[in-house]
């Protein structure tokens, strides 16, 4: 998991693949103003989901985990808490994987809980179980960001 500033988000471009490449979408788009929608920048190797959601308390919300895409999370409108628990720490799934989804389901409780500001991102790998979406009774927009893991 890697959490920081967007700023700074030239100090992954090689440990993140499509990174640098959504840096540049993001830094010459004003998101905020998008609709909700799915924007492909490479196909089904790059593509940014645009979404409105409604925060949620940290336990109606599952851990979740991918295999084959990388998540970039962006808050663009408030900040969001995340859960984070390394996936191999992860014993209670509730949902097996999907391959159409890219996502497998656990109860766990979250082994670390961090704020994620807009002006950050945080990058969970496949090794990364993840809980974003905490921020109760709160309306906000973000960027989640897929890039597939590299063969």
């Amino acid at each position: 998991m890697i959490l920081d500033k967007l700023e700074n988000a030239d100090l992954y471009f090689e440990s993140v693949p499509g990174l640098e490449r959504f840096v540049q979408f993001f830094n010459d788009n004003d998101l905020e103003e998008f609709p909700a929608c799915k924007v492909r920048l490479d196909g089904d190797d790059l593509f940014i989901n645009i979404i409105d959601l409604q925060g949620k308390d940290e336990q109606s919300l599952p851990m979740e985990a991918h295999r084959d895409y990388i998540d970039i999370q962006v808050p663009l409108t408030g900040t969001e808490t995340m859960g984070w628990k390394p996936l191999e720490d992860c014993q209670q799934m509730t949902e097996e994987y999907d391959e159409g989804k890219d996502m497998e389901l656990y109860s766990d409780p979250s082994q670390v809980l961090f704020d994620v500001p807009v002006g950050y991102f945080v990058v969970f790998f496949p090794s990364d179980g993840h809980r974003p979406g905490i921020a109760p009774g709160r309306s906000f927009r973000k960027l989640i960001v897929k890039t597939r893991v590299p063969a």
